[in-house]
């Protein structure tokens, strides 16, 4: 394989993880190199992204890499976020946030069983909003994070208390209540 190409697997995998990271360790292992090799690529990337015309970096925390946004386009990443297109959730959101909401406290394990798909993003992006906050942790092995609405998410939705969420049908599987949940929180979307 190509210098060229397993630098360009390694940008791909940056990006795929988003705000998790990835290690040298689980890169070397992807792209099937040691390292050695692997730590090389990295440190070129890092090198390319210090142009002044590239809009990302790679940012190492302990162990961890991650793309993110160079801080001095900030200000521009802001008003991006501020912008009324941007206040509107993904589907992916808004069914995480009916899971959360219905089903509170709940941990991302039980939400992604619902869902049937991975959460990450999509809780990150409730945390982000203040519309769901950690509320503890479940006391079982791993001691996973449990997650409940916020007082935010009771303002956003315009409810004084959790009670005034639709009452949901009677005898439903996951599944239903994850639809019918959906079809509340996307009336809101939908307004905005």
């Amino acid at each position: 394989m190509e210098k060229a190409e397993q630098k360009g697997m390694i940008e791909g995998l940056l990006f795929a993880c988003g705000d998790a990271g990835v290690t040298i360790k689980q890169l070397a292992r992807i792209i099937e190199a040691d390292k050695g090799t692997t730590e090389h690529l990295i440190e070129e990337l890092i090198s390319d992204y210090q142009c002044l015309d590239r809009g990302i970096r790679i940012m190492q925390s302990h162990d961890t890499f991650q793309l993110t946004t160079k801080p001095e386009h900030s200000k521009y990443v802001q008003k991006l976020f501020e912008s009324p297109r941007m206040n509107k959730m993904s589907q992916a959101a808004l069914e995480t946030l009916a899971i959360i909401a219905y089903q509170q406290p709940i941990t991302r394990t039980e939400i992604e069983e619902i869902r049937g798909v991975k959460s990450d993003r999509s809780v990150q992006t409730l945390l982000a909003r203040a519309l769901i906050e950690e509320v503890g942790r479940r006391e079982t092995i791993g001691r996973p994070v449990l997650f409940s609405t916020s007082k935010e998410f009771l303002t956003y939705f315009g409810l004084s208390s959790l009670e005034e969420l639709p009452p949901l049908p009677e005898n439903v599987e996951n599944s239903d209540v994850e639809q019918e949940a959906d079809l509340f929180f996307q009336k809101f979307n939908d307004n905005e």
